[in-house]
């Protein structure tokens, strides 16, 4: 089932879902043990799941929601899932139920999935609709919802959406290293070697939180670069004021040991999925390799400190936005009190003074970075200190 258009979710009175069971003739709901009737529901927090056993985003998502599920149950809330199944036949139905599904479903009918599918506006699988009455709004992309705070999503609603994500901006503005790395059973991260260092022995430090995976050939170009800057500022007067902990987005274990060999740094222990998740979600980072900056306060100083570190290095340290502007400053300065042209001994065509981020000069053959004498005819730079000047023409 293919859709793509946007959709809002009626959330009609829960009776609506007894009044279609009961125009079908449905009298029990299927569980693992037999039949139970429709009374067990009654007073409970009712979710509809639509999916099937085809789609392949259904099965990635199942094993989230049965975690949810089964974590919900303990905690005594009164939820109950029941299953509508977009499957093509009774017997991957059964199967797709039985297999993977701790919950309720109701009988398998072409007849009641179109009518339930009509009624709660379901445009696309997976789909769960939780039953409100009309006062309370749901959370819209309840799916999206659960993918991102597991069972704190409950109860699905849009205030609990809201909390959540107040939650998440106040961890971004930051303050609380603490809060923002442990939980409940984990107050440590971990170093390449296995050993445990408290978060609580960082306080006071400048954190960068290095995001990526083995797997991103731009991810391993930036680490070396990183890397450089990391024992510069860990072995200068900066020492024990600056560290970097990977959160890492590898896709299985042996990928995340891979790079903790090649790493001076510290991580988020790898099977803390939970926590990897939260702070991809809380700092918004859509692509990799990516590197947040939090202050000696806790408080988040950069979100882009990547492109920071790769114009600057470790000059780029704290990664303030005042040193940044300085930085600027300084650059701008340097550039000022460079002709914009030049007529050099060793090339025929008249250079330009142009500002790079990277370059070979083609004189010395050392790398070169921010301002550089290029030629427009031909690919040819010099630092400026390999220049040597027929003439200078000041503009």
């Amino acid at each position: 089932m293919a859709v793509t258009a946007d959709y809002q979710v009626q959330f009609p009175e829960n009776d609506d879902i007894y009044s279609i069971l009961a125009a079908e003739g449905i009298e029990f709901l299927l569980s693992h043990s037999g039949e139970v009737p429709l009374e067990y529901i009654h007073g409970k927090t009712i979710c509809l799941f639509f999916s099937a056993n085809w789609c392949r985003p259904c099965k990635d998502f199942t094993p989230e929601l049965v975690k949810l599920y089964e974590s919900l149950q303990k905690r005594g809330e009164e939820l109950e899932i029941i299953f509508v199944s977009f499957d093509h036949d009774m017997t991957s139905f059964y199967e797709h139920f039985w297999s993977s599904m701790p919950w309720l479903a109701v009988p398998f009918s072409l007849t009641l999935r179109n009518k339930l599918t009509d009624k709660y506006r379901v445009a696309r699988i997976p789909s769960l609709v939780p039953l409100y009455p009309d006062e309370i709004s749901v959370a819209e992309d309840v799916i999206g919802l659960i993918e991102d705070y597991g069972p704190e999503a409950f109860p699905f609603t849009k205030k609990r959406k809201e909390e959540l994500k107040a939650i998440d901006d106040a961890k971004r503005v930051g303050g609380q290293l603490e809060k923002l790395l442990t939980h409940e059973s984990r107050n440590y991260i971990v170093s390449r070697n296995g050993s445990k260092v408290l978060v609580s022995d960082l306080v006071g430090k400048t954190i960068g939180l290095y995001f990526g995976a083995h797997w991103c050939p731009p991810f391993r170009s930036f680490t070396s670069q990183l890397i450089d800057v990391y024992n510069e500022l860990t072995s200068s007067s900066t020492k024990g004021s600056f560290e970097v902990i990977l959160v890492s987005t590898d896709r299985d274990s042996r990928e995340f040991n891979i790079n903790m060999t090649n790493m001076p740094w510290l991580a988020i222990p790898y099977e803390d999925i939970r926590t990897r998740k939260d702070l991809c979600r809380i700092f918004n980072i859509k692509l990799i390799p990516a590197l947040v900056i939090i202050g000696p306060e806790g408080k988040t100083v950069s979100t882009n400190a990547r492109d920071t570190v790769s114009m600057y290095g470790s000059r780029s340290y704290p990664f303030t936005e005042s040193r940044i502007a300085e930085l600027e400053a300084c650059l701008k300065k340097e550039g000022d009190s460079l002709p914009r042209k030049v007529k050099d001994k060793k090339h025929e065509h008249e250079l330009k003074l142009d500002m790079a981020k990277g370059y070979v000069c083609d004189f010395c053959k050392k790398q070169g970075k921010f301002w550089a004498f290029s030629c427009d005819a031909c690919d040819y730079d010099l630092h400026p200190t390999c220049v040597e000047e027929q003439e200078v023409s000041l503009v």
